[in-house]
């Protein structure tokens, strides 16, 4: 090999290294964020929060993390669409909090990509199988909010003695609607 020859062999692997060290970093992580309200991110408390959390936990956006946003805009038929949307982005992670509609929206797009989701009973809404075992790809936050409507109306009713109508607005796509109904009935009795 000749002089000249070596030289541009090695004038042309200087220059590719740093293209090649560039293609070896990993790139940014992406949370798919799945949500019932508006996909803004800055009108709901709720994203503010986790996002405060991430921050507080060293994932900065923009900086080390990025977010998708999706929301279903209060129509909640538009969520198996706004989860598969996200998988096919080939997000690292979807975070839902619309309850069980949003986490069985992702359940049902993906077996793969983890879901952290917020939640009634997941047992019941047939997101895990069991609180001790959940098993696949979905973890969260039980908020025990049917578990709790018993007292709530309790209390409610030790502040208003007087009311002798309450009226109690559910989802009716809700999987835990009937438990909901169920439970309120049961506080009032």
């Amino acid at each position: 090999m000749n002089r000249r020859h070596l030289v541009a062999l090695l004038g042309g692997a200087m220059t590719a290294a740093p293209h090649a060290l560039h293609a070896q970093q990993k790139a940014m992580p992406v949370i798919g964020f799945l949500t019932g309200g508006a996909p803004d991110p800055t009108a709901s408390p709720g994203l503010t929060a986790f996002r405060q959390g991430l921050s507080e936990t060293g994932y900065v956006v923009g900086q080390n993390v990025a977010i998708e946003y999706r929301g279903a805009e209060g129509h909640s038929d538009r969520m198996p669409a706004l989860a598969a949307d996200l998988v096919g982005r080939k997000v690292d992670l979807i975070a839902t909090n619309a309850g069980p509609l949003s986490a069985l929206a992702a359940k049902a797009a993906t077996s793969t990509i983890p879901i952290v989701f917020f939640s009634g009973d997941p047992v019941e809404a047939g997101l895990i199988a069991s609180l001790a075992r959940p098993g696949g790809n979905l973890t969260g936050v039980n908020n025990m909010n049917v578990e709790l409507l018993p007292k709530r109306l309790e209390l409610l009713s030790e502040l208003a003695p007087q009311a002798r109508v309450i009226a109690l607005l559910v989802n009716p796509n809700n999987p835990s609607t009937e438990r909901i109904i169920e439970k309120v009935q049961e506080g009032a009795a």
